[in-house]
């Protein structure tokens, strides 16, 4: 039997806070308690907002996690609605910083679970035996549909893949410098992610992206499990690469799944549509089970870099050593020069579902959204593009757009993304993309995008919470299928930041 606790009416996340967050609404004249707080409201209060607990000047700080998320740009009284209305971030450009250590040791004891994965002939462990059909370019989309109906109409089943993905995107031609890199780079790791059973590269024949070029970036790969086809070589590629597709099948046709341990788990920490609950049910959450995971050697990626400004140092004070330190330090500073040099301020964050949401400042969201990391140490700091190289936590360069950082994710080779949601979002990148909602509203709301309901936090044992949480993700990870996966919503997205041809 789950322990339940009574429902609670409000929420204060540190001792040192002014503020605390409404759990349901609360209409104006309202008084609420909460163990030895009780507050009366002078506004409507929606759910996930905040209430001032102290008469606040004008210019002080509103402190919410412990630290400050912005201040109050009018004197405000105990009871006050806060929100964009009267408060302001304090965000500024680049900051100077300096190392101060505060690395704590993880508690989780060794876990004897295990997951049903793929062992692959490199080492590496997939937890899908997908099909990929990665396009060198744009043109051919197209074309690529058309294969997979040929080679879907001679297979009843697709057993052994779990998954036919089409990698669609509108690049690989008419690019320039980095862009044409990050293309190359992030369909190069989509073709050696160790959830493809097999890979079919396919391209026009006339683009930047040459399949020859692309093959060399490749290096060493299967050949019975990674095929090439250009169409303009062929006289009729769609023949053609339902052709390379059966090779793929007969060589994959045999695939089982084998008992693994957690430590060969990489896993992606993503969060987008946040609300008031994020930073206090699902990031949360997610953070516990990182902590769990990087305990039984296994590792996990925090990426978003925008939604890490005004939650930096505490990133930083968790660097393992002064080197990581310093690649935290450049990583934040380079994303910030990212949006000076087009003129665009640091702080345009959060989306307006986010303030809907009640969340009301940057700061406000990267002290939630980073609580998706624990509290482990910070072990490496990836480039865009850049696959996962230490077993723990690494911090991965790149947007918060919930596309572009949930490919970004699959592209350091994390065989699984969890993405914490109190809005909602029904999409998913080309690996599993687990939906967990912070809320019990938008879980019931939208049960067939959500995967798991931490909203179960605000009235369960957190410890009965994780462990149910740990099942689920050790159930997908051995083939349950996730939302995305039910829906056939599978996609990838690449950064772009420059001239197109």
């Amino acid at each position: 039997m789950k322990e339940k606790t009574a429902k609670k009416n409000l929420m204060e996340l540190n001792r040192h806070d002014n503020v605390v967050v409404a759990l349901h609404p609360i209409a104006k004249g309202e008084t609420v308690t909460e163990g030895d707080l009780s507050i009366t409201v002078n506004n409507d209060i929606p759910q996930g907002h905040k209430i001032a607990l102290v008469d606040l000047k004008a210019g002080e700080n509103v402190i919410k996690y412990g630290a400050p998320i912005g201040h109050v740009t009018k004197d405000v009284k105990a009871g006050d609605w806060l929100h964009t209305h009267n408060v302001k971030t304090n965000l500024h450009d680049e900051l100077e910083y300096s190392y101060q250590p505060d690395l704590r040791p993880i508690t989780y004891p060794k876990d004897t679970r295990t997951f049903k994965g793929y062992r692959r002939a490199n080492g590496k462990v997939g937890i899908r035996n997908d099909l990929f059909i990665v396009p060198t370019v744009g043109c051919v989309n197209g074309i690529a549909e058309r294969i997979v109906e040929l080679f879907k109409a001679n297979h009843s089943d697709i057993a052994p893949f779990d998954n036919i993905t089409i990698l669609k995107h509108p690049y690989g031609c008419s690019q320039l410098g980095d862009d044409h890199e990050n293309t190359r780079r992030v369909l190069a790791d989509a073709v050696k992610h160790p959830n493809a059973g097999g890979v079919l590269v396919f391209g026009l024949g006339c683009e930047n992206n040459t399949v020859d070029a692309f093959r060399e970036l490749l290096g060493e790969v299967d050949p019975d499990r990674v095929k090439f086809l250009v169409a303009q070589k062929v006289d009729d590629e769609i023949e053609a690469g339902a052709e390379l597709l059966e090779e793929i099948y007969q060589a994959a046709k045999n695939d089982q799944r084998e008992d693994l341990p957690l430590s060969e788990l990489k896993i992606g920490l993503k969060c987008g549509g946040s609300d008031g609950f994020s930073g206090i049910t699902a990031n949360p959450l997610l953070g516990m089970f990182s902590d769990f995971l990087i305990s039984q050697n296994g590792s996990t990626v925090l990426t978003e870099v925008p939604e890490m400004f005004g939650a930096e140092q505490i990133l930083m004070t968790r660097a393992k050593d002064e080197a990581v330190f310093e690649e935290i330090v450049q990583l934040i500073n380079g994303f910030k020069h990212y949006f000076t040099s087009y003129g665009e301020p640091i702080y345009e964050n959060p989306s307006p579902g986010n303030k809907d949401g009640g969340i009301t400042t940057l700061e406000d969201k990267s002290l939630g959204c980073t609580q998706k990391a624990g509290t482990a140490a910070v072990m490496d700091v990836l480039k865009y593009g850049e696959k996962i190289r230490k077993q723990g936590l690494s911090l991965l360069e790149g947007p918060g757009n919930d596309l572009v950082a949930a490919s970004n994710l699959a592209s350091a080779d994390c065989q699984l993304v969890l993405f914490t949601t109190g809005r909602g979002t029904p999409f998913g990148s080309y690996v599993p993309t687990m939906k967990v909602a912070t809320n019990n509203e938008i879980f019931n709301k939208k049960t067939h995008w959500m995967d798991f309901n931490a909203g179960r936090l605000l009235n369960e044992d957190k410890e009965q919470v994780l462990n149910d949480f740990i099942d689920k993700i050790i159930a997908v990870a051995s083939g349950e299928e996730t939302r995305n996966e039910m829906n056939n919503f599978r996609e990838i997205a690449i950064f772009k930041n420059g001239v197109t041809l």
